[in-house]
């Protein structure tokens, strides 16, 4: 786990060196254990490492035996059966799970990256060929982003790094700024920052002097529909599939954790390493004392009792909540405006204080059909069916100057792409839920609240053996008893004696609203009197949002606020001095 960056020249001149400074100062929160420099014709590449696997020899740039260079930030989980399988016979130098990559470009080219499994974003220098290649996991799980600008190609972990780096200025684009305000994340290649282009999940791309030459997708769910299979054979499968992808996400040479919910999804986790392990499970939970929301630690206490895991209570109250929100906000320099990265932030940051790795439960939604909007979806419109995010907090009330009317386009591409023939609606569903919100979410939350920390987060459930299988389930063994995961939930009913399996789904309830309700009076002129929500929304309302308690106006009003303070630190270049109210009231630094 690592930040990387560089850059190629579209002159053939080598890159500047206050160029690869900027980049590498900018990315060191994301590597504390050493940093890494590459330089060699038009291509300059840098490395800020977490050191979890192999910790005396991976230091990078690696290099291959053709005298290519590569820098990585990921793990290559199956790096074992790679080294013994495939490049048995390779003249492997270290024992990084990162070096299996130079070797497979060097017997396949660009589809060596079919042969990784893992969570990762790459870039190989090929000096002979003088291409530069880079490349996503198929789940977006590590993030990458570039620029092409008319003097040479640039990339890094962080947009923000481009910029502090001075390769492209920090402006707003119009469509994704609607996106952020109406979703809570932005949608497909194109960021919120004006020029700055994501690398997509899967996506490879090859660059010669400065320009994209090739490209190509690996995708990470399979194009087919519906496979048939009965209940026991799918629950016997289940138990071999996940119990593998566990074993092979705790291979690491630091210590790692959980963060536990209530939820099936890291119950399935926490039982799965409860078997593997000879040692208790370092689990973490966050709850919220003196609130009125559910509050998941008790189910979650539980679950770790029954586990025999060590369980760890992160209380979260409305004063962290009030000093950290800038710092938290400035850490998604990619937006995403999920309640949940403030409980993500703090568990992160005491995990941090033991751990270098933690295993989470991303994903499993999204693969096993989770969320209750997917049975509104596939029904019919007159049993009650309806559009996934048919409206947003600001589609009403008149609150913004703009209407954002393309703030769906995105969302409607990713579904009409992934319509393929034979799927299910529910696995477009789920499919169009894995292109957009699932890496430029929930995913960049759990990237960028943990590496402000210097902490990995690996996800089991995003395996792509787990993908593949979890994907292609019948209907009746995701969707069953008024429930999503059915076949998860009777996993865990099997598995687990007295576990609450077939619970109504909760929810991850985290009380903002209410933090904001108990200020509203207080925080609602400071907001709408920021130069970044003045210049997009009638202050008047903006007032009167802050002053309600309705819900969808509370929820406008933590995407007014999260906006305000994201724009103040990524576009304005203000570094969080204080806390909310501070900050606010001090709109120019």
């Amino acid at each position: 786990m690592c930040g990387i960056a560089g850059v190629m020249m579209a002159d053939g001149t080598p890159p500047p060196s206050e160029v690869l400074d900027g980049l590498e100062q900018a990315l060191a929160h994301r590597g504390p254990d050493g940093t890494g420099r590459y330089r060699q014709d038009d291509v300059g590449l840098v490395h800020a490492r977490l050191a979890i696997i192999d910790l005396t020899s991976g230091d990078q740039p690696l290099f291959g035996p053709r005298g290519c260079a590569l820098v990585a930030n990921g793990e290559i989980y199956n790096y074992v059966e790679l080294r013994e399988q495939i490049l048995a016979d390779a003249p492997l130098r270290t024992h990084s799970d990162c070096e299996p990559i130079l070797h497979l470009y060097d017997r396949f080219g660009a589809e060596g990256v079919n042969h990784l499994r893992g969570m990762y974003a790459f870039a190989l220098h090929d000096p002979q060929a003088a291409t530069l290649t880079l490349a996503r996991d198929p789940f977006g799980i590590k993030p990458l982003y570039y620029v092409e600008t008319p003097s040479c190609f640039a990339f890094a972990s962080e947009p923000q790094a481009l910029i502090a780096a001075g390769l492209v200025s920090a402006s707003l684009a119009r469509r994704p700024t609607g996106e952020l305000l109406q979703l809570q994340f932005t949608t497909g290649a194109d960021t919120i920052f004006e020029g700055i282009r994501r690398l997509l999940p899967g996506e490879s791309l090859v660059v010669k002097q400065g320009r994209v030459v090739g490209h190509s997708v690996r995708a990470a769910l399979p194009q087919g529909g519906p496979q048939p299979i009965g209940e026991q054979q799918a629950l016997d499968r289940l138990d071999q599939i996940l119990m593998d992808s566990v074993n092979v996400h705790q291979r690491a040479d630091v210590p790692y954790g959980l963060f536990l919910s209530s939820g099936i999804d890291s119950a399935a986790i926490l039982t799965c390493m409860s078997r593997l392990d000879t040692n208790p499970v370092q689990a973490y939970t966050a709850c919220f004392p003196r609130t009125g929301v559910y509050d998941e630690y008790d189910e979650a206490h539980k679950m770790a009792e029954a586990m025999g895991a060590h369980h760890i209570k992160v209380e979260i109250t409305a004063a962290d909540f009030w000093r950290k929100l800038p710092a938290i906000v400035a850490c998604v320099d990619d937006p995403t405006a999920d309640y949940a990265i403030v409980p993500t932030y703090i568990l992160a940051e005491e995990a941090a204080k033991d751990l270098k790795v933690i295993l989470c439960g991303e994903g499993g939604d999204e693969i096993f059909a989770g969320y209750s909007r997917y049975r509104r979806q596939i029904r019919p419109w007159w049993l009650g069916g309806r559009m996934r995010r048919r409206t947003g907090p600001f589609s009403a009330g008149g609150i913004l100057i703009e209407d954002p009317s393309d703030w769906r386009d995105g969302i409607k591409a990713a579904e009409q792409a992934c319509a393929l023939p034979g799927r299910s609606k529910l696995q477009v569903a789920q499919a169009a839920d894995c292109v957009d919100w699932l890496p430029h979410g929930l995913l960049v939350k759990l990237d960028r609240c943990l590496m402000a920390h210097g902490l990995e987060g690996r996800t089991p459930l995003l395996d792509p053996v787990v993908g593949d299988f979890g994907f292609c389930l019948p209907q009746d063994l995701k969707l069953a008893r008024g429930r999503g995961k059915y076949l998860m939930r009777r996993w865990l009913e099997e598995n687990v004696p007295n576990s609450p399996a077939f619970a109504r789904k909760k929810g991850f309830t985290v009380p903002v609203g209410d933090w904001i309700a108990t200020q509203g009076a207080r925080l609602g002129p400071l907001v709408a009197a920021d130069p970044a929500i003045a210049a997009i929304a009638h202050p008047d309302k903006v007032k009167a949002v802050f002053a309600g308690s309705d819900k969808h106006g509370l929820e406008a009003a933590w995407r007014l606020l999260f906006f305000a303070l994201w724009h103040r630190r990524h576009i304005r270049g203000l570094v969080p001095d204080g806390d909310v109210f501070e900050c606010l009231a001090h709109p120019l630094g």
